[in-house]
């Protein structure tokens, strides 16, 4: 049998019965899910909480809430998370400090909740590590961006919009907004090449 790469191939694998065709297809998505969190959160908030917590709390409710996702175009599945991770980091933001209510939270599966979602990061210490410093180097490249710059790789590169629906959601036309990312790659690349040793 052939090994699935596509997230829609994933899903299907998954439907079908293959217990880790989900996590994979969540995988493929933690690093860019891990850049759209850092970015969600005000640069206040990113000090009391942890990104990587914020995204495992993200895809736990993701697996438990599956069901509900309909695949519809590529990018669908992270527009899906990116919306969970909106509700993740209000709720993170409303009980930090707090003693979170004991329904909030999604718990594992245990002896005691048989029926609890497994665990989606199976990942050795080393590869998590790994894959941390490679989201900070992606961080401190894009922090090196002008805003604008910053937000349209941001929607285009990493949430997966198309150049129109960027001009959409920023008002801009097609053509400016095009002209926009051009220029926002362009300098990433630059940032990019003289940070590579």
């Amino acid at each position: 049998m052939e090994n699935p790469t596509s997230t829609f191939a994933l899903l299907e694998h998954a439907r079908a019965g293959d217990p880790q065709a989900l996590s994979a297809a969540f995988e493929k998505h933690r690093r860019r899910l891990a850049v759209l969190i850092h970015y969600k959160l005000s640069p206040q908030a990113r000090h009391g909480a942890e990104v990587e917590d914020l995204v495992q709390e993200t895809l736990l409710r993701g697996f438990r809430d599956i069901g509900r996702f309909h695949y519809q175009s590529p990018g669908s599945l992270l527009r899906w998370l990116s919306s969970i991770a909106d509700h993740v980091i209000v709720d993170r933001l409303r009980y930090q400090g707090r003693d979170r209510r004991a329904g909030q939270q999604v718990p594992f599966r245990s002896a005691s909740n048989p029926n609890g979602p497994e665990p989606t990061d199976s990942a050795t210490p080393s590869r998590l590590f790994a894959q941390q410093e490679a989201v900070e180097r992606l961080l401190a490249r894009l922090d090196r961006l002008p805003e604008d710059y910053r937000q349209a790789i941001l929607m285009t590169k990493i949430e997966g919009l198309s150049t129109a629906e960027m001009a959409q959601r920023t008002g801009r036309s097609r053509e400016a907004a095009a002209l926009l990312v051009y220029r926002a790659v362009k300098r990433f690349r630059a940032i990019s090449d003289a940070s590579e040793p």
